[in-house]
């Protein structure tokens, strides 16, 4: 899978919390300053050209919707970031968070109890 740009990140997830989006919704979400139409609509483009996105004609315009699900992208780099920078281990990945973020045994117990709950 491709690797998004933060500007093509961005209107991913805008794309993703939306479901379906014609150009000027996607930009009536983001926050001020608002960006140039033509912008959004490149990226856009973008990502349809990467195979992130789809279209559909509706009137005089498309709507636009993501082919790649946000699971699928968010694991896709979270792998990528893991095996970059942590040798591919999961256990030093996480060591490095909890380190960084001066996380105790207690949260770590939380995290623990709501993954057991899940299986």
């Amino acid at each position: 899978m491709k690797q998004l740009t933060k500007a093509e990140e961005e209107v991913m997830r805008w794309l993703w919390q939306l479901e379906e989006a014609n150009v000027a919704t996607i930009i009536e979400k983001m926050p001020e300053p608002k960006p140039a139409y033509n912008t959004i609509s490149t990226i856009v483009r973008i990502l349809e050209n990467k195979e992130f996105v789809g279209h559909r004609k509706q009137g005089k315009g498309y709507i636009y919707f993501p082919i790649i699900k946000k699971e699928e992208y968010s694991n896709q780099s979270i792998n990528k970031l893991m095996n970059n920078y942590f040798n591919g281990s999961f256990r030093n990945m996480v060591s490095f968070f909890v380190k960084k973020n001066d996380m105790d045994i207690k949260d770590l117990e939380q995290i623990l109890k709501e993954l057991n709950k899940e299986k």
